[in-house]
């Protein structure tokens, strides 16, 4: 038993308090406190925080059971702290009842005294392996949780960079991938998506055009059209992009994928790869389309002149069922467009 485990005795006989104080402070035992009015005992039990409470069942105004009643939703988890009750009643009924209401031991009145002592002991010498097991059970999470967030961390970056690499041959287009990713999330919460799927388009957006790496970069910076043959080699980014990133078995991984495959799909099945159609067109691909097709118009880029939000606005209402989901551009049409084109997503 260690002097600074904290007893706390209840019992409305002051010769009974008296006499476990003093059998407790000669077992090495000095942070006790005692009433022998039952109505202070839960308010005590609050402010006090026992290790052990020394209870009596058979009280005035408010018994044992009562008591057990009261803190029993506060004495609740993993550590809770053990109750010793006193009683003169051995009976079943009384002894079910107890254990019930959440006592862990008893011991009768007359209550011998070395029976006494050893039933504290065991409790407290239980209830301080509890409290070292819980902590170190909370240090144990504590470092789980800072090596998940390291790890997290390194996802991240890891995406990023993935996503810088889209954009390498093309000065132009640097923070085109995370403005993407934002404004398709942004989409997506006007039409009510949850927080973990807006995370998810918000964080593999960026990839969409991850595949461009396996374009030559002569036909990313070429100023004015490409030919048919040039624009078929540059369609290969949507393929090339899905192979990188399939059978990560992550899920955001997995959405970059999908997103990376379809978001040059049309609503009219006019897209590419694989000319998919309405809903066959997977949402994340059908918001990501949008965003793509609304930042390069808002950008300089090799081959085209940026044009004013307004203009790149109606153009994405005129496509409006034809190139894009029509309840997409509906929500999209709601946005602040302006922030969209000059924001910094994260």
């Amino acid at each position: 038993m260690h002097g600074s485990q904290r007893i706390l005795v209840v019992d409305d006989e002051p010769a009974n308090v008296r006499l476990l104080t003093a059998l407790l402070r000669s077992w090495g035992l000095t942070e006790i406190e005692s009433t022998t009015d039952p109505t202070e005992a839960p308010e005590l039990f609050r402010s006090f925080r026992p290790d052990l409470l020394l209870l009596d069942l058979m009280m005035p105004r408010l018994d044992g059971f009562a008591i057990l009643g009261i803190i029993g939703p506060e004495n609740r988890g993993p550590v809770r702290v053990p109750v010793l009750v006193l009683t003169a009643d051995v009976t079943p009924e009384a002894k079910r009842r107890a254990l019930d209401e959440g006592a862990s031991d008893f011991v009768t009145k007359p209550f011998d005294v070395d029976e006494v002592r050893l039933r504290v002991r065991n409790l407290l010498e239980t209830r301080r392996l509890q409290v070292e097991l819980a902590a170190e059970k909370q240090k144990l999470e504590q470092r789980v949780r800072a090596r998940t967030m390291d790890l997290e961390h390194s996802r991240m970056e890891l995406l990023h960079r993935l996503a810088m690499a889209s954009e390498y041959h093309d000065e132009h287009s640097l923070g085109h991938a995370r403005r993407v990713g934002a404004t398709a999330s942004a989409i997506g919460a006007v039409l009510g998506l949850d927080e973990s799927e807006l995370r998810e388009i918000r964080l593999a957006g960026p990839l969409h055009d991850v595949g461009k790496v396996a374009v030559p970069s002569e036909l990313l910076t070429k100023p004015g059209r490409l030919t048919p043959l040039e624009m078929e080699t540059v369609k290969t980014h949507t393929t090339v992009g899905s192979r990188l990133l399939r059978g990560s078995g992550q899920p955001l991984l997995d959405t970059a994928e999908v997103i990376a495959h379809t978001h040059h799909e049309r609503w009219d099945g006019r897209g590419y790869p694989q000319r998919l159609a309405r809903d066959e067109i997977p949402l994340a691909g059908r918001l990501v389309a949008i965003a793509d097709a609304f930042d390069v118009m808002t950008h300089d880029s090799p081959y085209r002149a940026a044009v004013d939000v307004g203009a790149a606005v109606e153009e994405i209402e005129r496509e409006r069922g034809r190139a894009y989901d029509p309840d997409a551009v509906d929500a999209f049409t709601t946005l602040d467009h302006h922030r969209l084109v000059t924001a910094e997503a994260v």
